[in-house]
């Protein structure tokens, strides 16, 4: 099976996982049985059961979906969603599990979401004026400009100064 690499780690794509699965004798006869557990304007869960010639259940998977959680969830979510359980369900029979169970496109989407948390604001820098308005305050206002506001060293000294007095 082809492998891509995501992050520095091989993963196994569904389609290939899939291609596995329908040209293997062992699995003859098998079926791929897609159901929607829930789903609303914002999300769903989908499932996906693998089942034998006999119609008994070999595997099954869950997968979670957002409908804004990438581009290609904001028109295909639904899909999306039976695709990662699919991946997930293939995997639990062994398939295309060298290193996770989870999907090539469940860690992608896992990256790109970790890359759009944002980083936490760097306070805005305490300008001239606002550093004379605080010397005119109590030592309550300079210990909020210190909260609030990026003080460089001289304006630090100079608050420490006149409150420590």
């Amino acid at each position: 099976m082809k492998k891509i690499n995501i992050k520095g780690k091989e993963y196994i794509p569904v389609n290939e996982r899939l291609i596995h699965f329908n040209n293997q004798p062992q699995f003859k006869g098998w079926s791929i049985v897609e159901s929607v557990v829930s789903i609303d304007d914002k999300e769903g869960v989908f499932k996906v059961t693998i089942v034998d010639d006999n119609g008994a259940e070999k595997a099954s998977a869950h997968s979670q979906e957002y409908r804004d959680s990438s581009y290609i969830n904001k028109t295909s979510f639904v899909e999306n969603g039976f695709t990662s359980a699919l991946g997930r369900a293939l995997g639990y029979l062994g398939i295309g599990i060298d290193t996770s169970i989870a999907s090539a496109e469940e860690v992608a989407n896992a990256v790109n979401n970790q890359s759009k948390q944002t980083k936490p604001q760097s306070k805005p820098k305490l300008s001239n004026d606002q550093l004379e308005k605080t010397l005119n305050g109590t030592p309550h206002q300079a210990k909020k400009v210190f909260e609030k506001f990026e003080v460089n060293a001289q304006q630090r000294e100079k608050i420490v100064q006149k409150f420590s007095a």
